[in-house]
This record gives C-alpha cells, structure tokens and sequence, in this order.
C-alpha cells in the first residue's frame, strides 16, 4: 500500500471488492495524532510489517500529518506462546476480514520469549500478508504487558489502537462494539467488562473472587467508576495514547489500571463492553505475585494523585475542552445559543418569582428566584452553548457562574429599590416588568462574563486532531 488514504464507504477492505461497506465509514474522522511519544520497556525492534501501516523511508513510523491507511491496530503481546500463538493470530485475521468493516492491521509483540515465539510470528506475518489487513510482528528484549503495550502503541500509525490476550478467552464478538465509539470519535477510550451483568463469564471462583476484590478496593480506594481495569481487551484513540503514555509508569500488569485512572482523572470518556469470556486453564499469571505488584501500583499511583504531579489538567485541554465538530465557536452562534438559554431562563425566572412573591415577599422572591435559575444557566450554557464536555471544573464553573449571580442579583434588587423611590406602592405586575428589564441588562453582562471568563478557551498546541 502506498499510503494513500482509502475509500471506506462503499467496498470495505481494499482486498474485498464488491463488499458492501458500513454506511458513515467513508467520512471517518482523522483520529491520528503524533506518535511515538511513549518510551517503551526495553529495546523494541520492528522484526516484519504488514502492508497497513503507513511508514516512512527505512521503515520508520510515516511523519506527523501524514495520512494513516490504518483504521485499527490489534496488538497481541505473548511471552513463549509458540503454540497457541497461530490459532489465536489466524482466527483474529479471520474474524477482522469477516466483521470489520475498515482496514486493519494484527500487531504481535513478543516480550523476549526464549522458544520458537518470534520465528512463529514472523511465519504467520508472511502467511497472511493481505492490503489492508496486514500482521507486524515486534520484539523485545524485556518481559511485561505494560512495556509490550507501550512499545506497540506509541509506533503504530494507526487511527484507533487496541490488544487483547493471546489465549482468546473474550468472544472476538465484542471486538466490533469495543472500537465502533472510538472510529467514530464518540469516546476515547473502551474496554471490555467482566462483571457487567450482562457479561457471560465462566472461570473458577479464586479468580472471580480476587477479580471482584480488587476492583471493589479500586473504587473505594481511588473513586474510579469503571467496572472492569484488567480485562485483557481494550482499545483507545490513538491521540488519546499518545497524551497518556508518557505519564504511565508502569511496564507490567498494572499498565491497565495505571492507564484507565488517568485517563479517567482526565476526564476522558472511558466505553464499556460487556463480554462474554471464558478462563483460559492453562493461564501462567502468577495471581499473589500480580496481586502485590498491583497493590504497590495503587500505593504509587494514589500518592502520585494526592501530590498532584500529573498533567492531568493540560491532557483535559487538549482532548476534551477542544471544540467538538458540532459547537459553534463563533461569537454569533454563541449568542444564538446563549438567548435561547437566557429565554428560557428568564421565563423560569418570572414563574418563580410570582410563585414565591407572596411568601418570601420581593427581595426574597428575587434571591431564590435568580438563584434557582443561576444555577441552572451556567449548567445549561457550559454544555450548550460553549460545548465544555465532561465533568472537570463543573465546581469551578458553578463558582463562578454564582459570582455572576451576585453582580446580576445586585442589579435586579437596586431595580426594586430605585422603583420603590420612584412609584412607592407599585403593583406586582409592575415589580415584575422592572424585575424583567433589569434581568435582561444582567443577562447581556452574563454572556459577556461567561465568555471571556468562566468558558474562555485554553489555547493548546495545534496539532492534527479532528476528534
């Protein structure tokens, strides 16, 4: 492939002519960030690249900006799996050319194997060499999921990157709805779930129990929400990975959890898949070895959190403060969105007032009045009409939004001490249209206020980025 971009729409695969494509996939959106930002556990060497990736001359990752023919990216890493790894490559390579409806390429990382691992990767490489549907094959000198993981994403040149075990136990069904959010710039990560209860798991009970506990000390101890942190099936944006790798430590089992934390600090939307996984026996995870390692993981990373050392603020104005393709920016649809809001509000506002004239008399009526709606505003404003997306500073803006709040209370209440100077014994209904004007004035200095302000955009690094 000469690394061209390829038409999606209409044949699917470049080597399946004739094959009907999945509507919407020929606008897919260009997901691909810079690359290779991420160390890596260990010297990585490329050993064989199928035809998917985009490379540049010599066989390096293709330049910032160049066009990625690769839509996914599956890595697999094995340690000594020289038997089981053709079953589980040839089946994946089928399942993808079956169900996958985008170009993808099957990367196996061989984390330092001592048997016949990396000659078997670089045979099955060969074998199923296809345009479009390609396996590379990585070696490296060190074990460790984490660094196999690391090393992979960071040189992938792929849109959408992702991996699973070698040993199968996740229904290669779930494989299609774990990545379809992440093509289409919905969220920005995925993973699959084992204790969704929808998840149709068979394993023995020491393995559900020590699954269960950990996550249960994982919410309790770092308030995470998602369900499921070491199921060996997940996938992220590749701009995504490229933000988070450098601020991941860890090179081992606690990759996961590390990886899916931060992101979730982050803000970031994290997808979950419910699976259907069956337990592999044959499984040479040493269960209290991993278990110790995690936990001195939780201890680092926790501390790490408490000190607040991490990024995690400038990788929340980079992915997820950044204007999404359907949040206008321009001040005039802004003040579209924002007089819709205010209508609104301002229509609840004298409802309220009316309905609590007569108990809380006018100035009481005016505060609860102008707060209930305050609140809601600022709530309504930040995701409609200046497209702030996840929960990150939502204390912070609702702040500031009461700030506003004060200085527009100022203004309505000197409204009902200038009209009580002016017309002494007024009616309600006079109370309310001065009430009314003077909430409209209040209501032009909050756009003002919540634009330059409370939402005003963080500048970041421009980068290829159209998620």
């Amino acid at each position: 492939m000469d690394g061209s971009p390829v038409d999606l729409g209409q044949g699917g695969h470049p080597d399946r002519p004739g094959r009907p494509g999945t509507p919407g996939l020929s606008g897919l959106p260009d997901l691909s960030g810079p690359g290779g930002r991420g160390g890596s556990s260990g010297r990585a060497q490329q050993v064989q690249h199928g035809p998917a990736q985009t490379r540049g001359p010599g066989g390096d990752p293709a330049p910032e900006g160049a066009p990625s023919a690769t839509v996914l990216d599956v890595v697999v890493p094995v340690y000594n799996e020289q038997d089981d790894l053709p079953g589980c490559v040839r089946a994946l390579h089928a399942h993808l050319l079956a169900h996958l409806p985008y170009s993808f390429c099957i990367t196996v990382v061989d984390n330092a194997s001592t048997d016949a691992t990396l000659a078997t990767a670089t045979d099955l490489a060969g074998e199923l060499d296809r345009p479009g549907a390609g396996v590379s094959v990585v070696h490296l000198d060190r074990k460790g999921r984490g660094g196999a993981l690391r090393a992979a994403w960071s040189g992938s040149a792929a849109q959408v990157v992702a991996y699973m075990d070698v040993d199968l136990s996740t229904d290669l069904a779930a494989l299609l709805p774990l990545v379809a959010p992440l093509v289409s710039g919905h969220s920005d990560l995925a993973i699959g779930t084992r204790l969704h209860r929808a998840s149709r798991v068979v394993r023995g009970p020491k393995r559900e129990a020590v699954s269960r506990c950990y996550n249960v000390l994982l919410r309790s101890t770092l308030r995470v929400r998602f369900s499921d942190a070491q199921c060996g099936f997940k996938a992220m944006r590749k701009d995504v990975a490229d933000a988070l790798l450098p601020l991941v430590v860890d090179d081992g089992w606690f990759f996961d959890t590390e990886l899916l934390v931060l992101a979730e600090r982050a803000g970031l939307r994290i997808h979950e898949v419910p699976v259907d996984w069956v337990d592999d026996p044959d499984s040479r995870v040493d269960i209290l070895a991993t278990a110790a390692a995690d936990l001195r993981g939780l201890a680092r990373l926790g501390a790490s959190l408490a000190r607040r050392e991490l990024p995690l603020a400038d990788v929340h104005a980079a992915l997820v403060t950044r204007p999404s393709p359907t949040t206008p920016t321009g001040l005039l649809s802004q003040v579209l969105r924002f007089a819709v809001v205010g209508v609104a509000c301002t229509l609840a506002y004298a409802l309220l007032y009316l309905l609590l004239r007569p108990a809380l008399g006018p100035q009481g009526a005016n505060l609860a009045s102008l707060l209930l709606t305050a609140v809601a505003n600022t709530a309504a404003n930040r995701a409609f009409t200046f497209g702030v997306r996840g929960r990150a500073h939502v204390g912070r803006h609702q702040a500031q939004g009461l700030v506003v709040f004060g200085i527009c209370w100022a203004l309505t209440s000197g409204s009902l001490v200038l009209l009580d100077a002016v017309a002494p014994g007024a009616s309600h209904v006079v109370e309310v249209v001065a009430l009314t004007a003077a909430n409209l004035a209040g209501t032009v200095l909050r756009f003002l206020l919540l634009r330059v302000w409370v939402f005003r955009r963080q500048r970041v690094p421009s980068a290829d980025w159209n998620g």
